[in-house]
């Protein structure tokens, strides 16, 4: 490991004087990725650099405690700081383990999310939105930016299906593990008698491939058009501009019609397309791995129960990693950052044990 750390320092210094040579600076695509890669090494530098310093305090401690020529007071105080050091080195050779895991190549990506409801008719229609407001909230917290690619709305608010992407820094990093079923417990707007029902939602999160991630041939894609509908009659169009794209290999199928716009709503469709096209292409890299698969946090199944959220308790429990919360409320209103952080740090943590098992 600290063979590796000297090499990633040396590789550190060398970006640190290409991000000043101006033929870099003036290739914007160059200077991008390189800030990207400077950025990702520069807390693993500065937690080496600790580490160092730690040591070389070790070292003297163990250096004065073998001089018996000392006195005891000196030798005492060297004593504790031996302990003390011993105490951190692992603390920090912890931390340095944990940063220097392989990087999800996928982390800085955008998202596509989708939302359907399950099981419990109306109100889990109304928990999709529930959920999307949730996302949204937590997105706008950290200045990202989102937009609605797909929507069905119900007359009720709810929503039958809705996706959207997201955009910003790190957002699949944060939001990877959210693909599963969402399972609400409360009593419905419906609900005249007070009885608390239990719904579920579909989450799926995908990656927001581009046209290099996924190639897609346009003589295997069948494009229909047909007029745009919606709750009661909202967004009705005289015109032609909801499209349907089905992508024949795969069986695919993907609808939009939000936009009054026909290339506008072919568009989104396309982006949608390509990024469940990508997932494909990573879960059947997924099943490949298998042992690999068991050290993450939940396998990103969609038919796996992954939360629970209780109204009435106002707790929210994380089935994958024995998480619960009670401050439902202010979760629903995207204040997320604790559950994601537990969510990480448990995945890091099984990966950790994994390496440990395989050396």
């Amino acid at each position: 490991m600290l063979e590796k750390l000297r090499q990633m320092e040396e590789n550190y210094r060398n970006m640190q004087k290409k991000m000043v040579d101006p033929e870099i600076i003036s290739d914007n695509q160059q200077y991008a990725k390189l800030m990207r890669e400077y950025k990702h090494m520069q807390p693993i530098i500065e937690k080496y650099h600790a580490y160092l310093q730690v040591s070389k305090v070790h070292e003297e401690a163990m250096e004065i405690l073998s001089d018996t020529e000392n006195d005891d007071e000196l030798q005492e105080m060297a004593q504790q700081e031996l302990e003390s050091s011993k105490n951190q080195l692992e603390i920090l050779q912890q931390d340095l383990k944990r940063m220097l895991l392989p990087k999800d190549p996928d982390d800085d990506r955008n998202v596509i999310i989708e939302i359907r409801g399950g099981a419990g008719g109306e109100e889990a229609f109304l928990f999709a939105g529930s959920l999307y407001r949730m996302y949204t909230m937590y997105a706008e917290a950290h200045g990202w930016k989102q937009e609605i690619l797909n929507a069905n709305e119900t007359e009720l608010g709810g929503y039958k299906e809705i996706c959207f992407s997201i955009i910003g820094d790190g957002v699949y990093s944060r939001l990877k593990y959210e693909s599963g079923v969402h399972r609400v417990q409360r009593v419905p707007e419906t609900e005249s008698q007070g009885r608390i029902h239990t719904s579920t939602v579909t989450v799926a999160v995908l990656v927001e491939a581009d046209e290099v991630s996924v190639e897609i041939n346009p003589t295997d894609l069948r494009i229909d058009v047909f007029r745009a509908s919606g709750a009661g009659g909202q967004h009705i169009n005289k015109t032609e501009s909801a499209v349907r794209i089905t992508h024949l290999p795969s069986g695919l199928v993907v609808e939009c019609q939000d936009e009054r716009s026909q290339y506008k709503n072919k568009d989104k469709a396309m982006k949608i397309l390509r990024s469940r096209l990508y997932e494909q292409t990573l879960q059947e890299q997924n099943n490949k791995i298998a042992s690999e698969r068991k050290m993450q946090v939940g396998s990103g199944d969609r038919s796996e129960r992954i939360r629970t959220y209780n109204f009435p308790q106002g707790r929210l429990t994380d089935h994958r990693i024995g998480l619960t919360l009670y401050r439902l409320e202010d979760i629903m209103n995207g204040n997320l950052d604790e559950v994601f952080d537990a969510l990480a740090t448990a995945n890091e943590l099984a990966r950790l044990a994994g390496q440990q098992e395989k050396a």
